[in-house]
């Protein structure tokens, strides 16, 4: 090996290695914030964190940064971070913005027409969907494997449409905090009502495959803009009767003066 090619080898490990810093410093850093652990307004100070997560202050610093971007961070104006809260109002748009991309996304691809193979993957991972909600009572591990199967089927509704700008946009209103198509389903876990619901959402679900199926632009629209309404009623459900030790992050939401 010449010595050019072994400074490169170096060279390309180091950064490898900087960057699962970064990321394993992100995901405790995000843990510590919807558990609590950092309160809501609390300003992070990065020495401690390097002492808390220990890894230097450049993968903290990096990932600082990327929960900024996220929404979960705010900078200060003298430098630093400190948590964000949110408004309710904040919370209700963000779901409402994923509600309109999605809803774009499935009349496009109504009105565009789909590749079969991707609409049998949709389908399958409805059928997966369907095999959980069958059962009388959901285990903490169907949960896990609804919240799974639910995020697949949104992601590909994204690749439905062909629109690669309309897949990294639903990306990005999905990662807004508490927009996720699966922000509140934790919170469902714990209520009497809970399977019902998801067999409300699944419902929705394949009517909008099927309005895509059958080239119905409006209809499919429509559905995801109502499908997006279920995560605005259990936002509400959250702000108003949950507590930190069953939705993670929940302490984040301001609720709305009466």
């Amino acid at each position: 090996m010449s010595t050019i090619t072994a400074l490169r080898s170096k060279t390309q490990d180091g950064d490898a290695a900087s960057d699962n810093a970064q990321v394993r410093a992100q995901l405790q850093l995000r843990e510590m914030i919807l558990s609590g652990e950092l309160g809501a307004g609390a300003r992070i100070a990065e020495l401690s964190l390097v002492e808390r997560l220990g890894v230097s202050r450049t993968p903290i610093r990096a990932a600082l940064v990327r929960l900024e971007q996220e929404g979960l961070l705010q900078a200060l104006p003298h430098g630093g971070f400190a948590v964000r809260t949110f408004s309710e109002r904040e919370v209700a748009e963000a779901i409402e913005l994923r509600g309109m991309v999605e809803g774009l996304s499935a009349r496009l691809a109504a009105e565009r027409g789909v590749a079969p193979v991707v609409l049998a993957e949709a389908r399958e991972v409805l059928q997966q969907i369907d095999g959980l909600l069958q059962r009388n009572a959901l285990s903490e591990e169907d949960f896990s494997a609804y919240v799974q199967h639910n995020q697949r089927f949104h992601t590909l509704l994204g690749e439905l449409s062909g629109s690669e700008l309309l897949s990294r946009e639903m990306e990005r209103a999905a990662s807004m905090p508490f927009a996720s198509p699966s922000a509140f389903v934790v919170l469902q876990a714990t209520s009497p009502k809970a399977r019902d619901m998801l067999i409300v959402a699944q419902d929705q679900h394949w009517q909008v495959l099927q309005a895509i199926e059958q080239r119905e632009g409006a209809r499919a629209e429509a559905v995801m803009r109502e499908h997006s309404r279920l995560a605005q009623r259990n936002l509400r459900d959250a702000v108003r009767g949950a507590t930190p030790s069953n939705m993670p992050g929940v302490q984040l939401i301001r609720k709305r003066s009466p």
